[in-house]
């Protein structure tokens, strides 16, 4: 039997029982051999040239230089794969905006259990990021200016909806930055820990032209608003006789995540029909690949992201084997493709 191939990890931290407790539980795990620790990102930057690292954790907050101006250095230089440890949102945010695979909320250490929690979730993000395209972020996004037609009524009755995981905060973004102020509502799942869904909402409603907040309990769907799934919360669509509106609870995961694309797709398969987009956006995983079939079969038009310009082409690429993808495009090329269906409805 060949033996399995480890994935070798530097990790950069400034405390040094911190860089100890990653060592010694990542460990642990059969398939990482960690291979250094860095104190910062200068450290960081000469261990890497050393030791080529496959994926490197790193916080965001220390000595020299903070983590996100170093992520900005290096993915130019060396295109590894960088999973960020956190617990501020908004410096978790600013990093993967400047070429981080991923990351994981630092713990607020009560009991064992916290520890050994937290260490699985990075394991699971190290494996992970070990298969990611590293791509260099677009120094200035260059507008892209997209124009609705005068659209029929059945248009007004359209739901958009939208699901990604690894590599999708950047994603989500790329599809609806430049949507139009009249867009139909937008309904998304990104998978994300609670609270840091409220700061990507509050990010994409600085950055868009349609109005984006994170997503309440009977919240309605109206032209020109996107609803971010809550972490921790299903998302799901419903309708009475205003309209479309959603229902946002807790509940056991689904397709191993809560929010679940797979609870969004299927109810709006469920509940709007032919009368939905779903797209399908970069991720590990296959969270969704069913509700887009679901969506397909009940009449929606559905999207899933290519290969070449996913981060981590999984979702998608199950969705598209099982034939819930009716078009399958670049990531640059999937807003246009929104635009096009919309002014084609009838």
């Amino acid at each position: 039997m060949t033996p399995i191939k480890k994935i070798r990890v530097l990790i950069v931290d400034d405390s040094m029982l911190f860089r100890k407790t990653l060592e010694q539980g990542l460990s642990q795990d059969p398939r990482i051999e960690v291979i250094g620790s860095a104190v910062d990102p200068m450290d960081a930057m000469n261990k890497i040239k050393q030791l080529q690292p496959d994926v490197v954790t790193m916080d965001v907050e220390m000595p020299k230089m903070n983590g996100i101006d170093f992520i900005k250095r290096l993915i130019p230089i060396h295109p590894i794969p960088v999973v960020v440890v956190s617990s501020l949102p908004l410096n978790v945010l600013d990093a993967l905006s400047a070429g981080a695979v991923d990351f994981v909320k630092k713990p607020a250490v009560k009991s064992p259990n916290d520890v050994k929690n937290f260490i699985n979730d990075l394991s699971l993000k190290i494996k992970i990021a070990s298969t990611a395209r590293v791509r260099r972020p677009a120094a200035v996004p260059t507008p892209h200016p997209l124009s609705l037609s005068s659209l029929s009524a059945s248009a007004d009755n359209t739901i958009i909806a939208i699901g990604a995981s690894t590599g999708g905060t950047e994603a989500i973004l790329s599809v609806v930055r430049d949507l139009p102020a009249s867009t139909p509502g937008i309904i998304v799942v990104q998978h994300m820990p609670p609270v840091f869904t409220n700061m990507y909402a509050q990010r994409l409603n600085r950055i868009c032209k349609m109005n984006v907040k994170e997503a309440a309990n009977n919240d309605r769907i109206e032209r020109g608003r996107i609803l971010i799934a809550a972490g921790e919360y299903h998302l799901r669509l419903a309708r009475d006789a205003r309209g479309y509106y959603v229902k946002s609870e807790q509940g056991p995961k689904v397709s191993g995540h809560c929010p679940s694309v797979d609870v969004m797709f299927e109810s709006v398969a469920s509940v709007a029909g032919r009368n939905a987009v779903g797209i399908i956006l970069t991720g590990m995983g296959q969270d969704g690949a069913n509700g887009l079939l679901k969506m397909r079969q009940s009449g929606a038009h559905t999207i899933g992201q290519d290969k070449e310009s996913c981060v981590v082409y999984g979702m998608p690429m199950v969705a598209f084997q099982l034939g819930g993808v009716v078009r399958q495009l670049p990531l640059d090329k999937i807003s246009d493709e929104i635009i096009r269906y919309l002014n084609s409805v009838r």
